[in-house]
């Protein structure tokens, strides 16, 4: 599968209508997640056993899934060895994978993932972007801030929310608002 690359993938996993960013960890020939117990994902994984990874360009897609739930006509239903998966609509690209569940904890879950199937749907070149690496990695650190109220994670999300000002074009722009609304409403 030539989708993804050694390390850690940040993608918008989809399963049955519901996306959420996350990280795909791929290293030395294997593909793995590690979930959160009590998120839907989680949940609609252990019960379906597959998972979807879109490839997203659009920052504010990011910050928009990991914090509200899209409408149906935001994914498409694709068969894959003859199993109903949901990618989005938006994808630039998509991976469908069936899972295993390697180890499970009180709070998260491993999963091992094997690809099935990879399209490639609007190729395109885009160059780095600090703005959008920002708007992931804040994305990530909010996800965390939410449930822990950690004033360094906050500070994180203010340092990359500096990046995103400075480097990012008008839909991370747009992304930022959108992810200081969500977090300042929980202070």
């Amino acid at each position: 599968m030539g989708l993804l690359s050694e390390g850690i993938n940040e993608v918008i996993a989809t399963t049955r209508f519901n996306a959420a960013p996350m990280g795909i960890i791929y290293r030395g020939g294997h593909v793995r997640m590690v979930l959160f117990t009590g998120s839907h994902t989680a949940q609609n994984i252990e019960r379906d056993r597959w998972v979807v990874a879109n490839l997203v360009r659009d920052p504010v897609l990011y910050v928009t899934t990991a914090f509200s739930d899209l409408s149906h006509d935001e994914f498409f239903t694709i068969t894959v060895n003859g199993v109903e998966m949901h990618r989005l609509a938006q994808a630039d690209a998509w991976l469908a994978c069936t899972v295993v569940i390697e180890h499970r904890r009180t709070e998260s879950m491993a999963i091992r993932l094997m690809p099935l199937h990879e399209e490639v749907v609007s190729p395109s070149v885009s160059p780095i972007n600090r703005g959008f690496n920002s708007i992931i990695d804040a994305t990530v650190h909010a996800t965390r801030y939410v449930i822990s109220r950690d004033p360094a994670l906050r500070a994180l999300i203010d340092y990359h929310a500096g990046i995103v000002k400075k480097c990012g074009g008008e839909r991370e722009l747009r992304a930022l608002d959108i992810l200081y609304n969500k977090i300042n409403a929980l202070d």
